[in-house]
């Protein structure tokens, strides 16, 4: 998947059965710069049962996001090319 602006995508997750997640999904969560994430371990545990290589995770939740989104989207505008993943681990 070629990006070249510099992107957010919003990406659901699979809420029980892994091979729910979309081809598309799957492209978008291992070419992103970075994956903006409520908990860490929960979604690298994704990504180990999915088989999926994946940028940072960067915790991003209800008691932080006031100081993080700012530097979350700073991060996004660093470079032309650079993108973000926003997945939710609430099921």
């Amino acid at each position: 998947m070629k990006m070249s602006e510099p992107t957010l995508y919003i990406v659901a997750t699979p809420i029980g059965t892994l091979a729910d997640l979309s081809p598309r999904a799957r492209d978008i969560l291992s070419s992103a710069g970075f994956i903006a994430c409520e908990d860490t371990r929960h979604t690298k545990e994704l990504f180990m049962a999915l088989a999926l290589s994946h940028g940072p995770l960067v915790s991003l939740h209800e008691h932080n996001e006031r100081q993080k989104s700012g530097e979350l989207a700073e991060r996004l505008k660093s470079g032309p090319q650079q993108t973000a993943a926003l997945v939710s681990d609430h099921q």
